[in-house]
């Protein structure tokens, strides 16, 4: 039945009033439906509220795809979420959508990166009590994956688009850094003058640059690809599980994907001698170089600051400032159980830095456009590493790794492009048959204990289903 129309008391017989509408309806529209589970009919929906809150996090990003949620594969964010889910904190649609809620991340880490202290931000139940809310998370959450600790925010708070800055470490051993004609072995011990011009081959990197060279698909012309590197440096040399090993920060005001291990590649070939130092300057240039990016394994995500939000918000007797130093002992902690010895592990066990430095030296480090060769005749396609322009990173390797169901699925073969292959190998410095060889020779140098060690290892490990 149609409703018949009202004449707007206001107008002169020109314009329209949408009729009024009965209360219940009015009543029922203003009811919020993001918290309400389905009910039988005459039950009162109770409203939960809502405050933005501040989540503190720690982890260890191995057997994860990323931190950013990825439909089929485990990420950090999609256990996170999960976990809200079964403390009662957060609703199915808002699992599944959580822009509802406001969830936003700090910083985006990339397959197997950890981090240290990560933020997000969310709108959570204001009936629970903060110390509640963080042992209910942890209990759903795996151990290599802690929520530290909850603050209130301000209602507009948006952990990335307040974050001033970002800070990153890198840690290998120091013979990722020895000359070419020092041997890379376990017993190696960075002299203070190779650590004297490693550090001023890192403050090359200070300011504002192009780094258009040190990510993928960004173009010099991209105003984007201008970044800022307000600190950088490399720490004392210190021995665990006797290698020694340095820690390497960073700080910008934000990184793009690879940037990071492009910096710290870079500087490992200009450090051993592979490349002179005005490489960099050269990288900051329209040309495309060749710059390698080191392993991803050392890599993690220090902290995001704040200092704008903590001076605006910080002493307004509402609010905390977002510095965490009362969870300072409990991260170093998670990250000495966690993080570290991962990567400590990891690198004695499966030598990727070894491998890595195997292949440094077949690297061009020029402009692609002048050494790019010609085209090849179409082939059957081979397996090979990608290049800079792929979406996925250029040690990718398998996926389904991280699957968190794999089904089964025929495998489509990839369209061949004449001369794609040559210039993929051409564009990572190294053929992969190439980079295997010379990686066998440089590892057998490993004492066999060592080796028996990590035969063990690799043997006991089991792959983990999965930005």
């Amino acid at each position: 039945m149609s409703l018949p129309r009202v004449l707007s008391p206001t107008s002169q017989g020109s314009g329209l009033k949408r009729p009024a509408e009965p209360e219940a309806a009015t009543s029922e529209e203003k009811r919020c439906h993001l918290d309400a589970a389905p009910t039988p009919e005459g039950t009162e929906v109770v409203r939960r509220k809502r405050r933005k809150y501040a989540l503190l996090l720690s982890y260890c990003g191995k057997g994860y795809l990323g931190m950013q949620r990825n439909p089929g594969y485990r990420t950090i964010e999609d256990d996170l979420l999960t976990a809200m889910l079964h403390a009662d904190l957060m609703t199915e649609e808002g699992c599944t959508c959580p822009q509802m809620f406001h969830f936003q991340r700090a910083a985006r880490t990339d397959k197997g990166v950890s981090a240290a202290r990560q933020v997000v931000s969310v709108k959570l139940p204001e009936d629970v009590p903060v110390p509640e809310m963080v042992e209910k998370i942890n209990r759903h959450l795996s151990n290599q994956i802690r929520v530290m600790a909850i603050r209130r925010a301000t209602k507009g708070f948006n952990c990335k688009s307040w974050c001033d800055s970002r800070t990153y470490s890198y840690m290998c051993p120091t013979y990722a850094f020895a000359t070419t004609k020092e041997s890379t072995t376990d017993d190696y011990r960075i002299t203070p003058e190779v650590l004297e011009k490693l550090r001023s081959v890192l403050k090359l990197y200070l300011g504002t640059h192009n780094f258009h060279n040190f990510t993928a698909r960004k173009k010099a012309q991209d105003a984007s690809a201008y970044r800022y590197i307000m600190e950088i440096d490399c720490g004392e040399p210190f021995e665990r599980n006797g290698l020694q090993w340095v820690l390497i920060k960073i700080k910008g005001q934000s990184f793009m994907l690879h940037q990071i291990r492009k910096m710290v590649g870079l500087a490992m070939a200009i450090t051993r001698g592979l490349v002179g130092a005005e490489v960099v300057s050269r990288a900051w240039r329209e040309p495309r170089l060749d710059v390698p990016i080191a392993p991803g394994l050392g890599l993690v995500l220090e902290e995001p600051h704040y200092d704008k939000y903590n001076k605006r918000y910080g002493d307004d007797g509402i609010h905390e400032p977002l510095t965490w130093e009362d969870e300072r002992q409990k991260i170093e902690e998670f990250r000495e159980k966690f993080i570290d010895s991962t990567i400590i592990e990891t690198e004695i066990r499966d030598n990727p830095i070894l491998h890595w430095l195997s292949t440094l030296s077949l690297h061009h480090f020029s402009s692609s456009e002048n050494t790019l060769p010609p085209k090849a005749t179409p082939g059957p396609p081979r397996k090979g590493k990608g290049s800079d322009n792929e979406a996925e990173d250029e040690d990718e390797g398998d996926l389904d790794q991280y699957r968190v169901s794999s089904p089964e699925k025929k495998k489509e073969t990839p369209a061949v492009v004449p001369g794609a292959e040559t210039c993929r190998e051409m564009t990572n410095g190294h053929s992969e048959s190439t980079g295997e060889a010379i990686a066998k020779e440089t590892i057998s140098a490993r004492t066999d204990s060592d080796e028996k060690v990590g035969e063990a290892s690799s043997a006991a490990e089991v792959k983990c289903p999965n930005s």
